[in-house]
């Protein structure tokens, strides 16, 4: 399935699509999809006016709301619930990858650091000879 193209500047999450175009792509009526905005289940942005403007992404996920209730035979209440999950699975998600990615620089600085520390270390050491010697040490008797 190939990617749509979107205007300059735009992306999946940029509102582009007034109610009549989202219902036909999403393959609802309109209708349905301000019961939907009302009932939290997608949040379209809004123009000055208050007009109601629906990204790709809305799309996507009023597709979902409309597969989990005709195919799963999910319940709104349970749609919602199942996308509050899901995006709080990919918030964290991010976050993990974030944190993974600032762990792993930590780890790459302490390694420089260890090895600039190790380097100027080197010209600082003396060989010396490897002996061997015993002592014997006998503390003397206090008197």
């Amino acid at each position: 399935m190939s990617r749509p193209s979107f205007p300059p500047g735009a992306d999946e999450d940029t509102p582009m699509f007034v109610i009549s175009v989202a219902a036909q792509l999403a393959g609802l009526h309109a209708q349905t999809l301000r019961g939907y905005d009302r009932l939290g289940l997608v949040s379209p942005g809004r123009t000055a006016g208050g007009g109601r403007r629906y990204s790709m992404r809305d799309i996507a996920v009023l597709r979902e709301v409309q597969r989990l209730s005709q195919e799963e035979g999910v319940n709104l209440a349970g749609i919602k619930r199942i996308i509050e999950l899901a995006t709080e699975v990919e918030a964290l998600r991010a976050q993990v990858h974030a944190l993974t990615e600032e762990l792993a620089a930590a780890y790459a600085a302490a390694e420089r650091a260890a090895a600039t520390v190790h380097a100027s270390y080197r010209n600082e050491l003396v060989p010396v000879r490897q002996q061997t010697a015993l002592v014997v040490w006998r503390p003397q008797r206090r008197r």
